[in-house]
């Protein structure tokens, strides 16, 4: 279900070290090849990164996660999942509108990603926010899937799209 009504308020922060098995939990459940914990510690420690976990409110654990970096006027989307059970619910909207604002407030005029050709879900949240495709890697997956490269203009966000929630 790509379009489920939120169920309750969501909550984004930022992720920390008492997050780490949530966010490997998290990434395994979305990913074949899944992040272990200490990728997430070291993530974490890194301070050009962003790491952020949301929740439905009344969740005691994150449901989903999503890591960026900004560096030298540009930034990249290193990760985004939601637990399977929570999407459709606004969690990866959630995620992205922060991490556009933080990647623009750290003075990033573009957010790359990649995301697999066939992943229709997140081409949609991606499309969504105005993401165009830039290039494609064929058979970059392992189960030879293509990705699709997008790039969003954070300059071309109205402020409230990329507010910090």
């Amino acid at each position: 279900m790509l379009s489920k009504e939120p169920q309750a308020p969501i909550s984004v922060r930022a992720a920390e070290s008492s997050d780490l098995a949530a966010m490997a939990t998290i990434h395994a459940a979305c990913f074949s090849r899944p992040w272990d914990e200490e990728a997430f510690a070291q993530l974490l420690a890194d301070r050009v990164n962003l790491a952020l976990v949301a929740s439905c409110a009344g969740e005691a654990e994150p449901q989903g996660l999503l890591v960026a970096r900004a560096a030298a006027g540009e930034a990249e989307l290193l990760t985004l999942g939601v637990l399977p059970s929570a999407r459709g619910g606004g969690l990866g909207r959630a995620l992205l509108t922060a991490a556009a604002a933080w990647c623009r407030s750290a003075g990033a005029a573009s957010l790359y990603l990649e995301v697999e050709d066939g992943n229709h879900a997140a081409l949609h949240l991606y499309r969504s926010f105005g993401a165009i495709s830039v290039g494609n890697r064929r058979r970059y997956y392992e189960n030879g899937g293509d990705a699709a490269i997008l790039s969003l203009a954070l300059s071309d966000l109205a402020p409230d799209d990329a507010a910090s929630p």
